[in-house]
């Protein structure tokens, strides 16, 4: 069968092979048709050596975290042929650690976790792969077109959970978010937070293009420019650009007793002009809390599956802004000035 791969370690070793084993019965009973995998930065960070292991024993890796696709057969009877599902990432390590142990694999201790098309696990990237039926996780069959979008999805409904959990620790009725970054996963934490009743604010570089409106139509308020610019004090923050100058900024710019959750990964390296004292100083006296989230276990897939079921499916489509082939991979890992989420077809 055909799968994308990449060979851990070595320069521009991205393929489109035909030659593929069809999956091991190893690696879950459920067997999936692949309608469609999400391409992200990870993907191109793998591919660009930064990271990304094989299975044991392999030399290949296939890629592919972001999954969508049809079951084809399920002994367990846990799913019937033609049930929506995708795949859950992350998989709990062998010891297990504690957390691991109970289903909180998304904060594993010891680092032993694997993750499919990332860590030491095969991706989705192929024209059949199976799955563990905890693993999978049921989509609304409404959701064809977009279900993609769940594994990004995931991400925030964990990051929302946090929130709530953080902000609970005294009385608390925030109004207002902000997320800075309207990529595919900024733009989904602002419609969970639209969902959540929460006044969203969005800011972004693009001064043109789908973002936007596609804020706007969430009810949403679009911005451009610096965070310092922004004329009022936001009660959560949800940081996806990684980028350090936008870091500090919003530990500077949320309200008191805010809560703020990076979710983007900054560079190795990346430096900014000012000193620990100030951030501190801005988190102390305010009593702000600042945490990071990356991830998600079997509860917040769920709850994204719930999230994207009520959201309004025309505006889930227009975060897809390519879907390209299979047989035309290369062009979906290579990035274009527009794009927002771009989709690889089976």
């Amino acid at each position: 069968m055909r799968a994308v791969t990449i060979t851990p370690g070595k320069k521009d070793s991205l393929r489109l092979v035909d030659d593929a084993p069809e999956p091991p019965e190893a690696e879950g009973p459920v067997l999936v048709e692949a309608l469609a995998v999400g391409v992200c930065g990870t993907d191109r960070e793998i591919i660009a050596m930064d990271y990304g292991e094989a299975p044991p024993g392999e030399d290949t890796l296939i890629l592919g975290h972001e999954s969508l696709g049809r079951v084809l057969a399920d002994p367990t009877a846990t799913f019937q042929p033609g049930d929506l599902v995708a795949g859950i990432v992350r998989h709990p390590d062998p010891v297990p650690c504690a957390n691991c142990a109970v289903g909180e694999w998304d904060m594993c201790r010891n680092g032993r976790y694997t993750e499919c098309g990332i860590k030491a696990r095969h991706g989705f990237a192929r024209e059949r792969w199976r799955v563990e039926p905890h693993f999978a996780v049921g989509l609304d069959p409404g959701l064809a077109g977009v279900g993609v979008l769940l594994e990004p999805t995931s991400v925030v409904a964990k990051a929302w959970e946090h929130i709530a959990a953080i902000g609970s620790r005294a009385h608390w009725e925030p109004q207002t978010v902000l997320v800075t970054g309207a990529g595919p996963v900024g733009l989904l934490a602002a419609l969970l937070g639209t969902q959540r009743g929460l006044t969203a604010h969005v800011l972004d570089r693009a001064t043109d293009g789908p973002k936007p409106e596609l804020t706007a139509r969430l009810g949403a308020t679009y911005h451009t420019g610096q965070v310092s610019d922004l004329d009022f004090e936001p009660d959560i923050v949800v940081e996806c650009t990684g980028a350090p100058p936008v870091v500090v900024q919003v530990i500077d710019k949320v309200g008191p007793d805010g809560v703020v959750c990076l979710t983007g990964v900054s560079s190795a390296g990346g430096q900014v002009g000012i000193g620990a004292s100030t951030l501190s100083r801005a988190v102390v006296l305010e009593n702000n809390a600042v945490f990071g989230s990356v991830n998600a276990n079997r509860r917040h897939w769920n709850a994204a599956a719930e999230a994207l079921g009520r959201a309004d499916r025309e505006w889930l489509a227009g975060l897809i802004t390519r879907r390209v082939p299979v047989d035309a991979y290369a062009e979906a890992y290579a990035p274009r000035d527009g794009d927002i989420k771009v989709v690889l077809g089976f």
